[in-house]
């Protein structure tokens, strides 16, 4: 499908560049079949549901991912993409023209990588020197990776520290959020337990590949970034019992979405999945594992654009982002969120 069916105009007021507070005060939008769209609140998601639906949350943690360092004279600014093993990590690199292969990049803290070889993407694998978890040296010398519609236009503080995580963050490797959770707090979390709304978790590490441009003309032209993904054999099980009782599965996030279809097959059957995916969910993508989402508004031309419209209709997730901008909704990782029940 041509990539520009799915551009559309958004007014720079509308993309919100702190979260609401408290969180589940974000406005959502219901998309429920045909009826009309409904006006709501997170806080309202548990009149929503049914008792035995199920909402599936991605548990991976953000990690400072995002370092500022040099190469000699040359400022090199790295984001750490996906992890390889122990010691290296796949990083798109700014400035990535001063670096050449063996490169030491000496970055804050006394932390420091070399620069081992350029993959075909663009993108440079970072092994990094010493003993320390690579973890422990991030939280010394690198700082949260805020989306780019963010942090061009103001700098990374102390508060996204806790605003860029989710409640049920605990699995780190991310460096992004999976953000439609970041709308969720310990009293809605007890209101959806009393309505009989059933949680699962499972681990994306969500990569940096996620806020790169679409800069093919065609969809089938988009070659998107692997990202690790598990889901155990108890969690499946779970999942699979619940719909065949009658439950909806509702992934919270197309991260969770993304990763359910990866695990499910042609046969409408969830299996535990441990490794990558790389996954681009399209218009004629038949779903197997979800029957509805919980998502915020996203970019113009973006994969998760594509996601929605693949999952609502292309022509209905055109309504829906007007109505949306119409009415004052919040776009992007810190805006308001979406109940999309096709």
């Amino acid at each position: 499908m041509r990539v520009d069916l799915f551009d559309f105009d958004l007014p720079p007021e509308s993309i919100a560049l702190r979260p609401a507070r408290p969180r589940d005060a974000a406005k959502m939008l219901v998309v429920d079949g045909d009826t009309p769209f409904a006006d709501h609140h997170v806080r309202d998601l548990p009149a929503q549901l049914r008792a035995g639906d199920v909402l599936v949350f991605n548990d991976t943690r953000v990690i400072p991912a995002q370092l500022e360092g040099t190469r000699g004279e040359a400022r090199i600014g790295a984001t750490l993409h996906k992890r390889i093993d122990l010691r290296r990590w796949q990083a798109f690199v700014r400035n990535a023209k001063r670096l050449r292969e063996g490169d030491r990049i000496a970055f804050p803290a006394e932390v420091t990588a070399i620069a081992e070889s350029r993959l075909p993407d663009g993108s440079w694998t970072l092994a990094f020197e010493g003993d320390e978890p690579v973890e422990v040296l991030l939280e010394r010398a690198g700082r949260m990776p805020l989306p780019p519609y963010i942090a061009g236009k103001r700098p990374t503080d102390e508060a996204d520290a806790s605003d860029y995580q989710t409640m049920f963050a605990r699995e780190k490797g991310a460096v992004a959020a999976p953000t439609a959770a970041l709308h969720f707090t310990p009293e809605l979390v007890e209101a959806l337990d009393a309505a009989g709304v059933a949680r699962e978790t499972l681990t994306l590490h969500v990569g940096a590949g996620t806020f790169l441009p679409v800069k093919a003309d065609d969809t089938v032209d988009h070659q998107m970034h692997a990202e690790f993904g598990r889901i155990d054999q108890a969690t499946a099980d779970r999942l699979n019992a619940a719909r065949a009782a009658g439950g909806r599965v509702i992934a919270v996030g197309t991260t969770s979405l993304r990763l359910l279809e990866s695990a499910t097959g042609e046969d409408g059957v969830i299996r535990p999945f441990e490794g990558d995916t790389a996954i681009f969910i399209t218009p004629g993508y038949r779903f197997r594992a979800i029957d509805g989402l919980m998502t915020n508004f996203h970019l113009p031309k973006s994969t998760l654009m594509m996601l929605v419209s693949a999952l609502m209709g292309l022509e209905k997730m055109q309504a829906v982002y007007a109505h949306a901008i119409a009415n004052g909704y919040r776009f992007y990782s810190y805006g308001d969120s979406s109940l999309l029940l096709p």
